[in-house]
């Protein structure tokens, strides 16, 4: 396999800084991980990046673990071990699907919305933070982030 070249490796992070989609996907990454670093201290296991990967994904009815598998992108078993690890930490359990006995939806326990919640305020401190930093730039993206977001949900409640 030939060498990737120091021109190809300019060229290829010119595109992805040329790319509004790549910017937004590559921050989400980032913000993550600064987040995750910066989250207080809770008794017990932390979850890391792979875990909260999951969470936006489980609805509040519960989600089918294929479903999350789909929605992110992995296989079943990849996403099976990480809600064994959120179920043993006790974020979230695994309850009989009501229209197929036989599956199982994974939903946040009581823990788990309290947690959600408490990360939420923490990602807006954050926010707060990086805003600050930025001159109020995270302040003017997100009205225009709206419209997006609005427009991929309804083009996901399609399919």
């Amino acid at each position: 396999m030939p060498p990737v070249t120091d021109r190809f490796i300019a060229t290829l992070e010119e595109k992805k800084r040329q790319s509004t989609l790549q910017l937004l996907m590559k921050c989400a990454r980032l913000v993550n991980e600064h987040a995750l670093r910066q989250l207080p201290k809770m008794p017990g296991p932390a979850p890391r990046p792979a875990h909260t990967t999951l969470f936006p994904h489980i609805d509040h009815e519960g989600t089918r673990l294929t479903e999350l598998a789909k929605r992110v992108g992995v296989t079943k078993q990849a996403v099976g071990q990480l809600v064994d690890d959120l179920v043993a930490m006790g974020i979230v359990e695994r309850r009989p699907d009501p229209n197929d006995g036989r599956a199982k939806r994974v939903h946040f326990t009581r823990l788990g919305r309290r947690r959600m919640l408490q990360g939420l305020d923490h990602l807006l401190k954050v926010q707060d933070e990086l805003d600050h930093a930025l001159d109020g730039v995270l302040a003017e993206l997100h009205p225009l982030l709206l419209p997006l977001h609005d427009h991929l949900v309804s083009q996901s409640e399609e399919t």
